[in-house]
């Protein structure tokens, strides 16, 4: 039966799957075995090529910090070009490039000195070994799932438990690893209880160290610091969003899993500032058709499979309340399939109530099938005005959006009494006025707070502390006419993790070529089969052996056509070895590069190239004048390549 010391589950009953809604499988066709079966020698490919390996990796490696070589920097350079193009620009997004060390004071009004925790538990015998309580109760509970003979009750109490690892609090994680006796993974010993562990690096700023910094945890904080300005740019226009990329750090507990849980790691965010009280938006109709699977929390809770249905569907059924958060998970569905991930292993997991962030109203992860499983990728938190507002109130600073109404409206203000306002300047005597005319410009919310004190409240104006107590205080309700509405914005965040995302496309598009039954070569062939707009190269040129390569004319045509792809923003590379044209062809595809460009005698005679495609393996023949225009055309797909081999004879 499920844990009792668990207050998240709920009847199996209650699920939100409707008319309209497939179900969709727990685990894509092909499972977890595709991707394991692969993982070896696609990381034995990233190593030896140099897409990416362990920072430090001369003395030792420190576990969580990664270095990326040539082609993988050229990779992710391109996703975050791609981010860029399909965001940024095509959704009109302002950019902004924050610090990457904030102050104590800026994380302290966010909720991340307090709040920024992960449960730790450790190995009683071993101290030098410590886990982080959710992943390793997930990993116990996919164990269990693995064993034969289980009943359907059993299956379904492993799978909620499974579920709601990050959801627990930290009673209820201690509970649940005494119920299942979890001891430390290898050595078998007692752990500890677990406890809360903050994630921030803190760091001294200042050559004295009295002022206390912390390497940001996230690029969303310096996006908020600057609303007011970005507003300013925007021409005091809501909504709006405001797009930062960069750093992060975050002192993992167990670091592993490759790129997928580092110390530090590069974020894509967008804050989109709205209207709180309008969920519509302008341009939901063009995403509505759009199908999506999606695993509500009542499913995860009912131990019961994800469903797919379009986003109007969703929208209409209320698995989804906002428009605006539909539009982004849509979006954001768009975005992984261009950059690479098959579109059967994406799915969107609403977070469970109990798990949901500090400042989230809703929030929904796209997750994406791979080795590790479902691995989050993408967050989409309705994070609601709690940022704003939280750092308005410590700063002292005005950032609520002031809209000027066509006509005037009666609105009932709650406001400060004359006779009290009186007795508060009595009160406080050469302060008095200043008490006054602070309480009189708080916004409604906090005036609400202040008239059901049931006892005193100390409260900081100008630096110096006063005590308001209720028999001080006395307000009333009254009409006013105005022509300003003054409102803090809501905020839709989508948080992208650059890194992961750059390892499940890795993942998806990693395959090897199947030999052909004469050839005993027992190398594997194998390629990365990239988009353009991410590969990290765009074409490779090969002259088809030496005699070529040291030809005057193959160099200076070539020459001239690499000025030609950089003037079109093209990358290249150039394999001019002595090794046999296959075997070129072979190291070219293992780096994802869609098309190859091959110079030979004929080259010299005619001026024309062949040009391979990647995956297909179709060469056509063409003169090397319209080359650079036409590989330029494939990768911004404005052709196909069956177009140009319509266009160009096959060679």
């Amino acid at each position: 039966t499920p844990a009792t010391t668990t207050t998240t589950a709920t009847p199996a009953t209650t699920t939100t799957a409707t008319a309209g809604a497939s179900s969709a499988p727990s685990v894509p066709a092909g499972g977890k075995e595709r991707f394991s079966k692969n993982q070896k020698e696609l990381l034995d490919l990233c190593k030896r090529r140099f897409f990416y390996r362990q920072a430090f990796d001369i003395y030792g490696g420190v576990a969580g910090f990664y270095t990326y070589g040539p082609p993988g920097c050229a990779m992710k350079n391109n996703l975050i070009r791609q981010w860029r193009q399909h965001f940024v620009i095509e959704d009109n997004l302002l950019e902004v490039e924050d610090s990457c060390i904030m102050q104590h004071a800026v994380l302290k009004a966010s909720g991340h000195v307090d709040r920024f925790n992960d449960f730790m538990v450790k190995d009683t015998g071993d101290e030098s070994r410590f886990f982080r309580a959710d992943k390793l109760l997930e990993e116990i509970m996919e164990e269990k799932l693995k064993a034969e003979g289980l009943s359907e009750e059993q299956k379904k109490e492993y799978t909620i438990v499974h579920n709601s690892a990050d959801a627990y609090s930290l009673q209820e994680m201690s509970a649940i690893f005494k119920k299942y006796g979890i001891k430390a993974p290898e050595t078998g010993n007692e752990l500890s209880e677990p406890y809360e562990f903050n994630l921030m690096f803190p760091t001294p700023i200042g050559p004295g160290g009295y002022l206390q910094g912390y390497l940001r945890p996230e690029t969303a904080q310096g996006i908020f610091l600057n609303y007011k300005f970005c507003c300013e740019q925007n021409s005091n226009r809501l909504p709006f969003g405001v797009a930062q990329v960069g750093k992060s750090f975050r002192n993992e507990i167990a670091p592993r899993a490759g790129l997928t849980r580092q110390r530090e790691f590069t974020q894509a965010e967008i804050e989109y500032f709205v209207n709180p009280s309008i969920s519509d938006h302008p341009k939901f109709d063009t995403v509505a058709p759009q199908r999506i699977t999606f695993f509500h929390s009542k499913e995860q809770l009912a131990g019961q499979a994800p469903f797919t249905m379009t986003m109007g569907e969703a929208y209409k059924n209320g698995v989804l309340k906002s428009q605006i958060l539909g539009y982004m998970i849509v979006r954001t569905h768009l975005f992984l399939t261009s950059s690479g991930v098959s579109e059967e292993h994406i799915r969107f997991r609403q977070h469970l109530p109990t798990e949901m962030a500090h400042y989230a109203a809703d929030c929904w992860d796209a997750e994406v099938f791979c080795s590790l499983g479902w691995l989050e990728c993408v967050g989409i938190a309705d994070r609601s005005a709690f940022d704003l507002t939280q750092h308005a109130k410590a700063a002292k600073c005005d950032l609520q959006y002031k809209q000027v109404l066509d006509k005037p409206i009666e609105k009932e203000v709650l406001s400060l009494k004359k006779a009290s306002g009186v007795n508060v300047m009595k009160y406080f005597k050469k302060d008095g006025k200043m008490v006054k005319e602070w309480i009189e410009q708080l916004p409604q919310c906090e005036l609400e707070e202040l008239a059901a004190l049931k006892g005193p409240k100390t409260v900081e104006v100008d630096g110096k502390p006063f005590e308001l107590t209720p028999d001080l205080l006395d307000f009333e309700r009254k009409k006013e006419k105005i022509s300003v509405n003054a409102f803090t914005p809501g905020v839709i965040e989508p948080s992208f993790g650059i890194d992961r995302i750059f390892t499940v496309i890795l993942e998806h598009v990693y395959y090897v070529r199947p030999k052909e039954a004469d050839n005993e070569d027992k190398q594997i062939r194998a390629v990365l089969g990239l988009p353009a707009c991410t590969a990290p190269y765009k074409v490779a040129i090969l002259p088809l052996d030496q005699r070529i390569a040291r030809h005057e004319k193959y160099m200076t045509d070539i020459t001239a056509f690499r000025a030609q792809l950089s003037s079109l923003g093209l990358s290249s590379t150039t394999d001019e070895s002595g090794a046999a044209i296959g075997r070129r062809y072979s190291r070219n595809d293992e780096l994802g590069v869609p098309f190859a460009l091959t110079c030979d005698f004929t080259t010299l005679e005619d001026g024309t190239v062949t040009l391979r495609e990647r995956d297909m393996m179709e060469q056509i023949r063409l003169p090397l004048k319209d080359t650079a225009e036409l590989l330029r055309d494939l990768c911004a797909l404005e052709i196909t390549w069956k177009d140009a081999a319509a266009k160009y004879p096959k060679a």
